[in-house]
């Protein structure tokens, strides 16, 4: 029987990633392990740390894990990909030339005759003002027509460097265990309101690098975070009954 899986928060190409190739091959390798039975592969966004198509052009690398994703797509999997705040600006390039979806926000799915809420997380519940206004110019037309206009050789080193700056001061070498946090609550909240709204039975969020699954409190609805892969390597996967969150190993 096929089955769905989640994953999110690759950061492939991270300057703060020590071995690039190590790291990709890793995710190749999950890829490769699931092709047996994934009918469909949901990705939620920050799969690439940084990205910026331009019209005809489009940023080196990741080539072997676009191979394993256009392998996937040839052999019948469907992808989605839900742009998260650092592939931001994934247009139509791997759209057409893979075969996948790219949603720009969260979404309510049908997987397996079961309905999903789907979110990279960081365009639901509550968000810092300042977040907010930057998500806003991110996503903007004008702003990325503007910011396609500076040459990629500054743009690129921009991004990259705000990127490592950020997850510097996170500390990536701290431990992995997962501390509650107002972001996960924040997540809950909008479970809540949501489900007011509308029922589903599964909501999987990614963003805030914390492998996670718990009922809602109020709610009959379940609650993933899939984690990250710069340390964790979790994922989630769905047979038609049971949304499991795992680590590959």
């Amino acid at each position: 029987m096929k089955k769905a899986y989640f994953i999110s928060d690759l950061h492939l190409g991270a300057n703060y990633i020590t071995d690039h190739r190590e790291h990709e091959a890793r995710v190749v390798g999950f890829l490769d392990t699931i092709a047996g039975d994934a009918g469909e592969l949901y990705l939620l966004g920050d799969i690439l740390d940084y990205w910026y198509e331009y019209k005809t052009v489009v940023p080196r690398g990741h080539v072997r894990f676009f191979g394993a994703l256009a392998r996937l797509a040839d052999a019948g999997v469907k992808i989605t990909w839900i742009v998260g705040n650092h592939d931001v600006w994934l247009f139509d390039y791997l759209r057409k030339e893979i075969g996948l979806t790219v949603l720009n926000g969260g979404a309510e799915v049908d997987v397996m005759g079961h309905r999903f809420f789907i979110s990279h997380g960081d365009d639901v519940g509550y968000q810092k003002p300042l977040y907010r206004f930057t998500r806003v110019c991110f996503h903007n037309r004008m702003c990325q027509w503007l910011y396609a206009s500076i040459h990629p050789r500054w743009t690129h080193a921009i991004a990259k460097g705000w990127s490592s700056s950020n997850r510097t001061r996170r500390r990536p070498e701290m431990p992995v265990e997962v501390k509650r946090s107002p972001a996960i609550d924040h997540l809950c909240d909008y479970v809540r309101q949501h489900e007011q709204q509308s029922h589903v039975e599964h909501y999987v969020f990614g963003h805030l690098h914390v492998a996670l699954q718990e009922k809602v409190e109020g709610t009959d609805s379940t609650m993933t975070i899939l984690g990250e892969w710069i340390r964790r390597d979790t994922y989630a996967v769905y047979d038609g009954e049971t949304l499991e969150l795992l680590k590959f190993q």
